[in-house]
């Protein structure tokens, strides 16, 4: 039996910095052969697209197979294995396969669909690498009191104090074989400290935490781990363990907001903050063109902190306007954002 292609999961809630990893992936791939796979929470694909339309040499639309109807846990039996077999079945197969999960994916369900015989004989994971937004793990937006729930369930049994933004992210850093500890440049030693200690003691097992900045970390950390993670499932605790790794994704929910072309970024980047802020936005990303420029801009936001560049050429079959994905939890008004975000 020829020897198995090695799998990277990367996982990380959303915003976190995962798309922006795989690009430094591709951007330092050497000539290997990388196939890139994305999932996708929401009904525009733009993390594909952002890869896609990268201007990295060697990443074209051909290598990336982009899952866009739901999260790649809840979709493994409809999409990843036809997806995966289609990728091994080339003439020219991948010497490495990178898979993107969404922000609001359970990683274990997609661990045990590596065991699989379609796919167990010809691919392994060689490891988990799970990237962690450093400032909003600071912010405490992961944490929970569990004696406080303890409190207050005692007090009114009829509350439902489940976390699903805590559940994701445990599960996420519980399947890790490396954690990216990312965005520490906005953040300050002491804090950076304080973050670290907190990750390190919410981790099930001895896991390497690396500090990064915008993913940049060498590729002979990232790859080559030879978790081969697909075989050990049972030190990979999960919330939903009991329930055969299940899960519902009710809490949330993405809508997507035609923008138009815009005079200048900065009007509309200050739009989408105002509305992130006013409406507990967890996320926004997205299009847009902008009057006179010929580069698309690339709008990135993570609750209030946004950032904006122009990545590349308008190509001339694209109409040039703009979209922008909200995803938040269940409930969001989305007349009201879509007032505040076209002004």
């Amino acid at each position: 039996m020829s020897a198995r292609v090695p799998a990277t999961i990367i996982t990380g809630f959303l915003g976190a910095g995962k798309t922006t990893l795989v690009r430094h992936l591709l951007q330092n791939a050497g000539g290997r052969r990388i196939a890139v796979i994305v999932n996708e929470f929401g009904s525009l694909g733009i993390d594909g697209a952002l890869l896609a339309g990268c201007g990295i040499e060697g990443c074209d639309e051909d290598s990336i197979v982009e899952l866009s109807n739901g999260c790649l846990c809840c979709t493994v039996a409809d999409e990843f294995l036809p997806a995966m077999e289609a990728l091994m079945d080339r003439p020219n197969p991948p010497e490495h396969i990178v898979i993107e999960t969404s922000g609001l994916a359970l990683p274990k369900p997609l661990l045990k669909a590596f065991s699989w015989p379609a796919i167990r004989a010809r691919v392994t994971v060689d490891g988990v690498i799970a990237v962690v937004d450093g400032p909003a793990v600071a912010a405490g937006r992961f944490a929970d009191d569990p004696e406080e729930v303890a409190r207050q369930m005692a007090a009114d049994p009829s509350l439902d104090h489940d976390n699903p933004l805590a559940e994701v992210y445990e599960d996420q850093l519980n399947a890790a074989d490396l954690v990216l500890l990312n965005k520490t440049d906005l953040m300050g030693e002491a804090e950076l400290a304080r973050v670290l200690a907190a990750v390190n003691g919410a981790l099930p097992r001895a896991v390497k935490v690396i500090p990064a900045r915008e993913g940049r970390v060498d590729l002979a950390v990232l790859l080559g781990l030879a978790a081969q993670a697909e075989d050990d499932l049972a030190s990979r605790p999960s919330h939903h363990d009991a329930v055969d790794g299940a899960h519902e994704h009710d809490d949330w929910e993405s809508f997507v907001v035609d923008v138009g072309e815009q005079p200048t970024p900065e009007p509309l980047v200050a739009r989408l903050r105002a509305a992130a802020q006013a409406h507990d936005v967890l996320r926004m990303k997205g299009f847009a063109s902008v009057t006179g420029k010929p580069l698309r801009l690339v709008v990135q936001g993570v609750g209030a902190r946004f950032r904006h560049e122009y990545d590349r050429a308008w190509r001339p079959e694209e109409p040039r306007g703009g979209s922008i994905v909200v995803i938040g939890r269940r409930g969001l008004d989305r007349p009201a954002i879509e007032r505040a975000i076209l002004g």
